[in-house]
């Protein structure tokens, strides 16, 4: 199966829609064309909020005290509220369903394993850290402390999984945010245990875990000696003209604005 990387650099607040239209042209694309992508990415200082966060008794509030200069937006993808900024690595692989990956779990231990494999120094397990933010069964953690979240979305017969992985910069403070934000939109009268009870200290960074300096460039080297991509795309929106799929990002990126409305109109 060919491999095919996209190496996307630091994307701007105006085309902050721009990777999760991605994600599903990506997804359909694998199929159709038997092939496997690799993608990287990153946000500009921003708060990636799950559907379910939407949904909270006092969102308004939370969202304007969301502070400078992180901005909220409403992922496509399910799950709770994460920080993207310029310590953490967003990376999704992308490929198509077969015999052997077609179970969710299955998907999600192609990317632990990915991860493992990266980081041999480390041993990552993967299980539930519940004070973590968006916590889930395919958490990964060293020594019971969370480096990446992982997420899946399907379309079609492709699988996207979806981690975050934190780098380096200040976990600490990344986790304050998302506590405060569920402190400051939730009902303190009324609990609801689907939203975790957030503790800063249940997360933490590579770099602070290596003891180390650590870029975000040798990560993405890391995952590039293993994927061993067969080509590269330079350039996203020549690429995407060359394979006819201009109309279908067009529409997932209008999918998204009307998803992030309800945000704008409730802050």
């Amino acid at each position: 199966m060919q491999r095919l990387i996209y190496d996307q650099k630091m994307v701007s607040k105006e085309e902050q829609l721009l990777p999760f239209g991605l994600t599903d042209i990506f997804g359909e694309f694998v199929h159709s064309n038997h092939i496997k992508i690799l993608h990287f990415w990153q946000l500009e200082n921003t708060f990636i909020l799950g559907m379910k966060d939407t949904r909270t008794p006092f969102l308004a509030k939370g969202l304007k005290n969301i502070p400078v200069p992180y901005t909220p937006i409403v992922r496509n993808s399910g799950g709770l509220g994460v920080i993207a900024d310029e310590g953490t690595l967003n990376i999704s692989l992308i490929f198509p369903k077969t015999a052997e990956v077609a179970s969710t779990d299955a998907a999600y231990e192609v990317m632990w394993h990915l991860t493992q494999q990266a980081f041999p120094e480390l041993t990552i397990e993967a299980y539930e850290i519940p004070t973590s933010y968006c916590p889930g069964a395919y958490d990964l953690s060293v020594g019971g402390r969370k480096i990446a979240g992982i997420a899946q979305r399907r379309v079609k017969e492709g699988i996207a999984v979806m981690m975050y992985l934190s780098v380096n910069g200040n976990q600490m403070t990344r986790g304050q945010m998302v506590a405060d934000f569920y402190r400051d939109s939730l009902d303190p009268l009324q609990p609801d245990p689907s939203f975790p009870i957030v503790d800063p200290a249940s997360m933490v960074t590579l770099e602070e875990l290596l003891d180390t300096p650590l870029s975000i460039e040798q990560v993405k080297e890391r995952f590039k000696q293993l994927f061993v991509a067969d080509d590269s795309i330079s350039a996203i929106l020549p690429w995407i003209t060359k394979n006819k799929l201009s109309e279908q990002l067009q529409r997932k990126i209008d999918n998204m604005k009307k998803r992030n409305q309800m945000i704008q109109e409730g802050k």
